[in-house]
């Protein structure tokens, strides 16, 4: 599997000089099987970056597939797909899986942010590409060609999201851009979802101080993250949804935080950390 990433930044984007190393732009990632199959994880403004690129390609000749799942629908992880460029294109196909009981529910969420008082591109169906919502609930999992995507559900702030794992053969991928619990109170079923994964991308919004003056808006901190992938016994931690508010060399601390917690911790000092950023792009090998 390859995974790529085009937007790292939790809540809103952040543009500016003291951004770029990391990037400003909110959650998109993607992961690509070794047949071509292309999920896209989270549709934040990292995912119109994505859109231009494959334009290059079968999408901008109308041929193009591809299956968006999102993890719930926060702004900063739906507010990109208006401009997501393939989808105005006759022939291309995106499946579209959402964290809801029903497609309606998951139509009425992207229609809304649609509105003609917040734009003036207007509606599902003025879109040229083929689009089918599906609806994806915890403990459920859908297959795209090789790629086997599996749900969990994750307590964030008032509400759930979803964290994903992509399998392809023995290769496993987590997915977790907002997680609002503790390290030493990780649900065992959780535990079992992260357990072993080759890639846990997972949510490293604050510090531990700053969380703790914000512990109401569901996010986790650097702490959490490097303590999860030790307890869990992950190959590779890779931080992501940070703070819009973090410049570059905050980012550069809170990372180096992940590294001291997992060196300190039980199994932690054999876990690689790789901060996401921005063109990031990590090829996770078949065992």
């Amino acid at each position: 599997m390859k995974v790529s990433f085009y937007g790292v930044r939790g809540c809103i984007p952040s543009p500016g000089a003291e951004f770029n190393r990391y990037g400003g732009n909110t959650m998109c990632v993607t992961v690509e099987g070794e047949a071509g199959e292309l999920l896209v994880l989270d549709a934040g403004t990292g995912v119109i970056e994505l859109g231009k690129r494959l334009m290059a390609g079968a999408f901008g000749r109308g041929e193009g597939e591809a299956s968006l799942f999102l993890t719930h629908a926060h702004w900063d992880h739906i507010q990109g797909f208006p401009f997501f460029v393939p989808v105005y294109v006759p022939g291309n196909h995106i499946q579209v899986f959402g964290p809801n009981s029903s497609p309606q529910m998951l139509e009425s969420i992207l229609e809304g942010q649609m509105n003609p008082h917040f734009m003036p591109i207007q509606s599902l169906g003025n879109l040229g590409a083929n689009i089918e919502l599906r609806s994806l609930m915890a403990d459920e999992g859908v297959s795209v060609g090789a790629l086997k995507v599996c749900a969990h559900s994750v307590p964030h702030g008032t509400m759930e999201s979803l964290a994903l794992k992509i399998e392809e053969g023995d290769t496993r991928v987590v997915f977790v851009p907002d997680a609002g619990y503790e390290a030493d109170a990780l649900e065992p079923s959780l535990r079992s979802f992260y357990q072993g994964a080759d890639l846990l991308i997972h949510d490293t919004t604050y510090t531990s101080e700053d969380r703790a003056t914000r512990i109401s808006r569901g996010y986790a901190s650097a702490e959490i993250a490097a303590s999860v992938a030790a307890q869990c016994g992950v190959r590779c931690l890779v931080p992501i949804h940070y703070d819009q508010d973090y410049t570059d060399e905050q980012v550069d601390a809170l990372v180096e935080r992940c590294r001291e917690v997992l060196d300190s911790s039980p199994g932690g000092a054999s876990v690689d950390l790789v901060a996401a950023k921005e063109s990031l792009v990590l090829d996770v090998p078949q065992k």
